[in-house]
């Protein structure tokens, strides 16, 4: 029997210093992805991708751009290797963006621009140093949630990623993601650590980036997908290019709802799932909310076989 396959795309976290040199050599496309997106916000993407430095890659602003450009020249690469097409696709925060570049709603140069938008809106949006985002490990959903609103104390604090079962990020004022790490030690999350990131996505800090995204994006021209998208903020694909406008701008102080995005994803029939994108972050994730959902990693040369040779027999 025939099973249907879905794409998933990673954000920012999966990026590394030199990783996808070796799908480059072998696929001439992806360096030619990542001048077409270098030129359309006039920096040397690759270049940052392979050589970094890891701390400027790490940089939100450049981040962004560079792994959407990551994404969408593996997507590249698997339809010029003959790679089944998806049926629904998704990603997780900007990874969203390359999920909508795939599915033909968003045109690619104008996706690395605004990504490169947003990076920006978001890391001016608040001081350096006075936000916070925090992984806590081992506690459930409710748990997390009502640890939020008792250490908030009048100032921003809320679980944003639902990355997994007992693997949710909570993000806010620095103050008070300090307080919420000290708190869950004592309700007994397995760990709780604070991230290495400059911006606290997700959370209602971002609403003066989520205003100026808006104006930016009323001018970048939409179209429906092709391929259902299910969107971070309500689990469901846009019905029309009002609410695919109004949930990327909603995006950026809503969670991302991504345990119940892969378990809407497997409801739909789907067995395989591809991870187009730089590591295996989301296939980790995947395994851990629905297991029988077969997700396959592909970032080089050997992950692209074995996916293509997994889909051949899956899909076709």
């Amino acid at each position: 029997m025939t099973q249907r396959l879905a794409v998933f795309f990673p954000g920012q976290g999966s990026q590394s210093v030199g990783m996808l040199d070796a799908l480059a050599q072998s696929y001439p496309i992806v360096r030619a992805t990542f001048e077409e997106a270098s030129d359309a916000i006039g920096r040397d993407l690759w270049r940052l991708a392979s050589q970094g430095p890891k701390e400027d890659l790490d940089l939100t602003e450049n981040t962004q751009p560079v792994m959407l450009a990551a994404d969408i020249a593996v997507w590249r690469v698997w339809q010029q290797a003959g790679g089944p097409m998806a049926e629904l696709m998704a990603g997780h925060s900007l990874g969203e963006y390359a999920a909508l570049v795939a599915a033909g709603a968003l045109g690619f140069a104008d996706g690395v621009r605004l990504a490169n938008q947003r990076a920006r809106l978001m890391q001016a949006a608040v001081p350096e140093g006075s936000g916070a985002m925090a992984a806590i490990l081992g506690l459930a959903e409710d748990q997390v949630i009502a640890l939020c609103a008792e250490q908030a104390q009048g100032a921003v604090l809320a679980a944003v990623n639902f990355n997994a079962p007992g693997q949710i990020v909570i993000a806010g004022e620095a103050a008070a993601v300090a307080r919420a790490i000290e708190a869950a030690k004592g309700a007994g999350t397995k760990r709780s650590v604070l991230l290495p990131v400059s911006v606290p996505s997700h959370c209602a800090l971002m609403r003066p980036a989520a205003e100026g995204l808006a104006e930016y994006l009323a001018n970048i021209p939409l179209t429906l997908p092709s391929v259902p998208v299910i969107h971070n903020v309500n689990v469901a694909p846009p019905p029309d290019i009002e609410t695919l406008r109004r949930l990327l701008v909603e995006q950026l102080y809503s969670p991302v709802r991504w345990v119940e995005t892969v378990q809407v994803i497997a409801a739909q029939g789907i067995a395989v799932a591809l991870e187009c994108g730089p590591g295996k972050v989301l296939t980790g994730l995947n395994k851990r909310i629905v297991a029988d959902l077969k997700t396959l990693p592909v970032f080089d040369p050997v992950s692209l076989e074995t996916a293509l040779e997994a889909t051949s027999h899956a899909c076709g």
